[in-house]
């Protein structure tokens, strides 16, 4: 049985924002380069709500508002175990993958500028992470939720597996 991850709902949520990248795209035309702009934020509350969001425009401010809102329609429950992760994951989109493991508290946010705009605004402080294959920040970013929305706390594994969480230890 595979528990899917429904969005959360986010009435009565306070939501912070990060801008991950911002790029500028060239179109070519016949009077020369048009410019646009499409950037990548992340919004979280930093108590397991977090959501990414992908925006473009002709302009900057713009195009990050774009994302924001983006970002707010796509808000996930994330089961964190008191400030780390409740097992290890590897998440996957196209060639990233980013490895994530727990950590002993203190050890504070091993991870790269773009999986650690994902992990602050999810409210996870001692983490251990690797991303590998691809350097698209969109692609890690991507990688880096999908590992986070595999994460189950033991209530739903025992439920996946069909038996008690005291069995589960054994």
């Amino acid at each position: 049985m595979k528990i899917k991850r429904k969005r959360a709902k986010i009435e009565g949520i306070e939501l912070s924002d990060k801008v991950v990248i911002i790029n500028r795209v060239a179109k070519v035309v016949k009077g020369g380069r048009r410019f646009s702009f499409n950037a990548l934020s992340v919004v979280g509350d930093g108590d397991g709500h977090v959501g990414v969001g992908f925006g473009k425009a002709n302009d900057v401010p713009d195009a990050i508002d774009k994302s924001k809102e983006d970002a707010k329609k796509n808000v996930y429950k994330i089961n964190i175990n008191k400030n780390t992760i409740p097992h290890e994951v590897i998440g996957t989109f196209k060639s990233a993958k980013v490895i994530m493991k727990p950590a002993a508290p203190g050890t504070g946010i091993i991870a790269g500028a773009s999986v650690r705009a994902v992990i602050e605004k999810v409210g996870i402080s001692d983490i251990l992470t690797k991303s590998q294959g691809s350097r698209n920040p969109i692609n890690i970013v991507k990688a880096a939720m999908d590992g986070l929305r595999q994460l189950r706390s033991l209530k739903e594994a025992a439920e996946c597996r069909e038996i008690s969480i005291s069995k589960l230890w054994e």
